[in-house]
């Protein structure tokens, strides 16, 4: 795992599209969700509601601290630093009082970004300037409507609806999270790209995971034992793992930190993330010829198939083990 040589330029992506850098289920599941019978509805409705575009925008402008080259300057300047990597106009930028870390791209027709003050706080330099690139991957990829509504609709209480329209929403839910998850996948991919730094990167996943300011600079975190810990999370699957791990990532709109490192650097293993580096990559117009939807819609294909074969695998294997043990238990209990 190496970073950015200190020599060496940081490469810019003229014209570049979102789907250069789109895990292969991320477009597929947002289909999905917008397939959801009452979702193109509810997103109009909950659109209406907020006043459309400036109504979304106000929510923040009323509450939060818009970066400039005297407010956030850093924050700002790399912001405009990424907006030229990508090749895209530099959208707004806000900085909300919040304790918890987090970030987001909202908006409809011209998406704005927002990054919470413990964000600002926990991370360094360029670990920052990878949270504004995974944002702007976001912003790119024509996520922000979606975010926004999932954002809304998520926060719903299923609790405080009337028993028919807790389970008519269900499914809406249920499909935002699935796309929730390998959208941001998809963004991992665009703070690798924005940044070029892959170091920055996994630690950006180790702090989100758990850090305090200034662990990493005391010796108090160190990434090669996360790395570690994110290859030992993803192999375990002995006994019932695999079922567990399933049932704690439904309900989360970001997958496990510790996958999203395994993840992201099962892609720069692929080779994909130097190819784009080459320039070897799609360009903004030509999505659609160079990449037709039925293409990514076969890759999504493949990609859940064999997640679910080596999911149902797993469970499989487990139910055998447990049956095993089981059998040897009770022969035992017999023979005693």
């Amino acid at each position: 795992m190496t970073s950015l040589p200190s020599h060496r330029p940081r490469v810019a992506f003229p014209e570049i599209a979102g789907v250069s850098w789109e895990h292969p289920a991320d477009r597929a599941a947002l289909q999905t969700m917008r397939s959801v019978p009452g979702f193109d509805e509810a997103v109009r409705k909950i659109v209406a509601i907020l006043g459309g575009e400036r109504g979304i925008r106000l929510l923040f402008q009323g509450n939060s601290v818009r970066a400039g080259p005297e407010q956030f300057p850093l924050a700002h300047s790399l912001l405009v630093e990424v907006a030229t990597t990508f090749d895209w106009k530099v959208p707004e930028l806000y900085v909300s009082q919040t304790p918890i870390f987090n970030a987001g791209a909202y908006g409809v027709d011209d998406p704005f970004i927002v990054l919470h003050s413990a964000a600002i706080e926990l991370l360094d330099e360029e670990e920052l300037r990878v949270l504004i690139s995974h944002e702007m991957g976001h912003v790119v990829s024509g996520h922000a409507l979606y975010r926004t509504i999932a954002e809304i609709l998520l926060n719903v209480s299923l609790a405080a609806l009337p028993l028919l329209a807790g389970i008519a929403l269900l499914p809406i839910r249920l499909a935002i999270l699935e796309w929730s998850r390998k959208a941001e996948l998809s963004a991992d991919r665009a703070g690798l790209l924005g940044s070029q730094n892959v170091i920055a990167s996994q630690q950006l996943f180790m702090k989100m995971a758990g850090a305090y300011r200034g662990a990493l600079e005391s010796g108090q975190m160190k990434l090669d034992p996360f790395i570690a810990q994110a290859s030992e999370y993803v192999a375990t699957n002995e006994g019932l793992d695999i079922v567990y791990k399933i049932l704690n990532t439904l309900a989360l709109t970001h997958p496990m930190n510790t996958v999203r490192a395994a993840e992201l650097q099962k892609w720069i293993q692929s080779g994909d993330y130097e190819a784009i580096l080459r320039g070897q990559y799609t360009r903004r117009g030509a999505e659609a010829k160079e990449r037709p939807l039925k293409e990514e819609f076969r890759a999504a294909k493949d990609h859940y198939k064999d997640e679910a074969k080596e999911t149902f695998g797993k469970v499989a294997d487990a139910a055998k083990k447990a049956a095993a043990t089981a059998r040897d238990a009770f022969r035992k209990a017999q023979n005693s």
